[in-house]
């Protein structure tokens, strides 16, 4: 499984623009609300160098990067867990993601519909994020009417569950999102499963204009001063469009007269990673090697659930290959005659670059 992110924002403020930069999906991207009626969905590859080194050093016939999913839903305004607009009935593709990336638009343009009549990032982000947490409410609410009748068995765990549920929805109707409210012990794990919008972390684009791609003008200032500067990342999604239809040596050519070296996909999964601070782990096996993300103190069972859900629960070992030491000593073999690779059990903590193979049994 890889990293999977959910676009959100207002109507008409870049999303699908974003997506096709990041993916080439493809999606219809016209300049009036609501032109998304469905979610659009996008795959792209992590960037990762670190492979690169890995495929020279240890030959596979085979070499996967990472890959982060994107799925792009309608526009969501004011009242749109009442039923208004579109985008409260895509709400559930997002709930699955791993993180949400809220696009604001931080430009001013008279050609550009926006759906409140001029863009202000602050008032925008508000918006949207008072639908996340009144349709959190409206999703604990019902769920805590579901577990108050399981709780009538008298069963521990029920009214433990129970009990949690109601501490949620009395901090959503205060106005709370999940993710700052002070949850103790089991009670995080109790209610996971219902994959609360605003328990996600939240990754904050400011699209800005063609002739502010850096984004230091006033809008995305306002964005970063409200939200904290490293939860906001600005770049001019039309101009990163327009680039990744260019070819190689025309897009190296074309950032490099607009000063920008990085890549929309670069920068959206490098701020995704420091969000959710993941670290990349490869498997090698049957001559293919291949990419993973993971949190940071993951064990080592936890990355073999990441291959397969068969893998974590048959558990056997793992041998363990840094990229550290493959790059001094160069070879698999040669690291096997030093003895620096390690034979470890389930509960082994996985390092950044650490390269894996599994033993298991079904």
């Amino acid at each position: 499984m890889g990293l999977s992110v959910g676009i959100a924002g207002l109507p008409n403020v870049g999303k699908s623009t974003l997506l096709n930069a990041l993916t080439h999906a493809g999606a219809e991207a016209s300049n009036y609300p609501f032109c998304t009626i469905d979610r659009n969905l996008g795959t792209a590859q992590v960037p990762d160098p670190d492979l690169d080194r890995l495929k020279r050093l240890l030959s596979p016939k085979e070499a996967l990067p990472a890959t982060v999913a994107f799925v792009d839903i309608a526009g969501l305004v004011a009242g749109a867990s009442k039923g208004e607009g579109l985008g409260n009935k895509f709400l559930g593709h997002i709930r699955e993601a791993d993180a949400i990336l809220h696009v604001v638009r931080c430009f001013e343009d008279a050609n550009v519909v926006h759906a409140s009549g001029s863009p202000d990032p602050v008032r925008d982000v508000s918006i949207v994020e008072t639908e996340f947490l009144l349709a959190d409410l409206d999703l604990a609410s019902r769920a805590r009417s579901k577990l108050a009748q399981a709780a009538k068995s008298g069963k521990a765990a029920d009214k433990e569950r129970e009990a949690a549920m109601e501490k949620l929805v009395e901090g959503l109707r205060e106005g709370i999102p999940v993710s700052r409210i002070r949850l103790h012990d089991r009670e995080p794990e109790l209610l996971a499963e219902h994959r609360f919008l605003t328990a996600k972390p939240c990754l904050y684009l400011a699209n800005t204009g063609e002739d502010d791609p850096g984004g230091q003008g006033a809008l995305p200032r306002a964005l970063k001063e409200a939200k904290g500067a490293d939860c906001v990342l600005a770049l001019s999604v039309r101009i990163e469009e327009e680039i990744s239809l260019l070819s190689g040596e025309e897009e190296a050519q074309f950032r490099k007269e607009l000063g920008l070296p990085v890549t929309a996909l670069e920068q959206v999964v490098a701020a995704c990673y420091r969000l959710l601070d993941l670290i990349t782990f490869y498997t090698i096996a049957n001559d293919k090697l291949r990419g993973w993300p993971i949190r940071r103190g993951s064990t080592a069972a936890e990355a073999a659930g990441k291959v397969h859900s068969d893998m974590e629960h048959g558990f056997i070992r793992a041998e363990v290959m840094s990229l550290e030491n493959l790059t001094r000593y160069g070879s698999r073999h040669a690291l096997h005659e030093h003895g620096l690779v390690h034979t470890v059990a389930r509960d082994h903590a996985v390092e950044d670059k650490d390269v894996l193979q599994f033993h298991f049994k079904v």
